[in-house]
């Protein structure tokens, strides 16, 4: 069984802690400004947001994307602070000057790429990964996530709307001032990043949860216990038709273990009802340190 942790590595308000923080929101707006010069922008893909906007703008009007995110950046995170309070300090702040600065210092690097399906699902990738990083200390970027914010708080509307929202009128813009065909390859890189956000912030590793009903529940549990080596948790459930009360073993385990668990079930109780669900992250003492 895993062995208690006493003290995390790093101990979340000190000054090490903190330092990790903006190195992660640093990295995260490098990548990003990488993503977008290398992938993105010479494509003319304008996958939403501010950075979206600024390939926009370019492609229309000649303006330098750095200098459109500046100008768009710094007048919403003000807006942000005034209208949202303490919760736009200098992380928000940091990531508002950094990301338009690094994809200044960026502009010259190579494009990988002129395919549009490349250069979408790669750019989406790149961009995921640094908000990913991103999120992970803590920190934003700005942009439209602050005016999606401010929607958020003064209509009630979901901030999951609020985004999408502002992310579909720049594509919308993009299909009527670049292409359609942009617009729909923006659409690729927007649902590609919105994944690799998910992998950066939860994991690629899914966990399952197996549910288990047995009437064979004590050599159940030992079996789970001490032949699996795994926790369990007693559930009381009633059934619907019958009403009679029974327990429900919930059990966490790995991939590798769902086999495993299955075979263990079967031998014990071929009669068992079970059922396996998907577990994106699970926290709490014991379960990743016990497969690490």
């Amino acid at each position: 069984m895993a062995k208690r942790q006493t003290e995390p590595r790093i101990k979340p308000g000190s000054p090490m802690h903190t330092a990790w923080e903006y190195a992660q929101l640093t990295i995260g707006c490098f990548v990003l400004a990488c993503a977008f010069n290398m992938f993105l922008n010479p494509n003319k893909i304008a996958s939403g947001g501010i950075s979206g906007v600024s390939t926009i703008l370019q492609v229309v009007f000649g303006f330098e994307p750095a200098m459109t995110q500046w100008f768009f950046n710094i007048p919403l995170f003000i807006l942000g602070a005034v209208l949202l309070g303490k919760k736009y300090g200098i992380k928000v702040a940091a990531g508002t000057v950094l990301l338009p600065f690094f994809v200044l210092m960026t502009k010259g690097l190579p494009v990988p790429t002129s395919n549009m399906l490349l250069a979408s699902v790669y750019g989406g990738i790149g961009v995921g990964l640094g908000v990913g990083i991103t999120f992970r200390g803590r920190g934003s970027t700005g942009g439209f996530t602050v005016a999606a914010q401010i929607v958020h708080k003064y209509t009630g509307r979901s901030l999951g709307v609020c985004v999408a929202m502002f992310d579909g009128l720049v594509i919308l813009m993009a299909g009527i001032l670049i292409s359609w065909e942009n617009a729909l390859y923006a659409l690729i890189g927007l649902y590609v990043t919105s994944k690799v956000i998910d992998i950066v912030q939860v994991g690629l590793s899914v966990s399952k949860v197996a549910y288990i009903i047995t009437d064979k529940q004590e050599e159940m549990k030992e079996a789970i216990l001490y032949d699996l080596d795994r926790g369990l948790t007693q559930l009381e459930a009633a059934g619907g038709y019958t009403g009679t009360t029974r327990n429900v073993f919930m059990v966490v385990v790995s991939q590798s273990e769902v086999m495993k668990l299955k075979v263990l079930v079967k031998a014990i109780d071929p009669q068992a009802f079970v059922i396996f669900t998907d577990a994106q992250e699970v926290l709490g003492e014991g379960f990743k340190h016990h497969h690490a």
